[in-house]
């Protein structure tokens, strides 16, 4: 299973901006490894929030934690049966831990995107 969180610039802390994180950090559950890739969408001029669900996608992602995400790409990972967790607090390996645990909830609650604001 691999889980995706989009991460800020230190990549140890998450990004509160999904769309336009500067990178992902994918964790494989199975093999305990992670790889930080750069995100495409980061620096798009729209659609940053729609472009950066297609990488997760693309990346084959099972799981998805993030602090929050916009409606239209909560559509593009619900279509491509990525589960979207909200993150407890601001670590990679705090919500690493707490997603092993169960402790995540299911993302439930989606904003309406912030159209190119940062």
């Amino acid at each position: 299973m691999k889980v995706i969180m989009p991460v800020d610039d230190d990549k140890n802390i998450l990004c509160v901006t999904f769309g336009r994180a500067p990178y992902f950090l994918i964790y494989d559950m199975e093999s305990g490894t992670s790889e930080i890739k750069r995100n495409p969408a980061a620096q798009a001029q729209g659609g940053a929030g729609l472009k950066a669900a297609q990488f997760v996608v693309d990346c084959k992602a099972d799981v998805l934690i993030t602090p929050r995400c916009g409606k239209n790409s909560a559509e593009v990972l619900q279509a491509a049966e990525i589960k979207i967790y909200k993150s407890e607090g601001p670590g990679v390996n705090q919500n690493i831990t707490a997603f092993k645990e169960e402790k995540l909830s299911v993302m439930d609650h989606f904003h309406g995107g912030y159209q190119g604001i940062r």
